[in-house]
Order: C-alpha cells, then structure tokens, then sequence
C-alpha cells in the first residue's frame, strides 16, 4: 500500500510545483509585461487551485500509509504554499526514506541508509 501512497503524493507534488511555476509565468507575462489581455492567468489560476487542492488532499491522505509524524505532515502541508516547495519536499522525503512507509525495515527502501539519529530527530 506504500509504494502506491508514495507513488500518488509523488506525482501530486511534482504537479503542484508545476503548476505553481505555470502561474508565476502566466502571472509574470500578464503584469510584468503590461499585456492587455489576461495571458492565461484565468485558467492557469483555475487548474493550480485544483491540483493544489488535490495535493492536500493527497497529503492528507497519505499520512498514515506512510507512517508519517505530525511533524512530517505539517511541513508537506506547509509546503505547498511557496512556488515549487513541494518538489522540495518530495526529494527531502524521498532521500530520507519518508516515501518508504512503514514496512520500509522489511521490505528495504532508502529509510534503510538512514542513520538512525537521522529517523529519531525527523
């Protein structure tokens, strides 16, 4: 169940940080550029909500599957209001084997390179 939770908040996260760097574009051609007509603001504006939406969603959702901490949850929520942090926080949370899940010890995964004052401080 894992490896699918993972897979699901991996993609929701890069699409958010995609679509927030599709905003700040559309956003930078529409009033940096003094251009009269919208330059797509309405509709890039329109899909960040839902995908943004989404990646809550998929965060919430992916909480205990994961065996994530309070702590873990709060900061992927936190992450998805700055432009292109939740791409940050996927590769933080792959890297220190917090897309593993809990079953990460048996199975294998990349929590098994983490030294283990790393996993009681995280």
């Amino acid at each position: 169940m894992s490896s699918k939770a993972a897979l699901v908040f991996r993609v929701a996260a890069v699409a958010e940080a995609l679509s927030w760097a599709g905003l700040v574009i559309g956003m930078i051609l529409k009033y940096g550029f003094s251009a009269s007509d919208e330059g797509g603001v309405p509709v890039l504006g329109m899909v960040h909500g839902v995908i943004f939406i989404s990646y809550v969603v998929v965060t919430l959702a992916v909480f205990k599957p994961l065996a994530w901490k309070p702590k873990t949850l709060v900061i992927a929520l936190l992450a998805s209001i700055p432009p292109l942090f939740t791409w940050w926080f996927e590769k933080w949370a792959l890297r220190t084997g917090k897309l593993d899940g809990p079953e990460r010890l048996t199975h294998g995964g990349t929590g098994l390179f983490v030294r283990e004052t790393e996993t009681a401080a995280a």
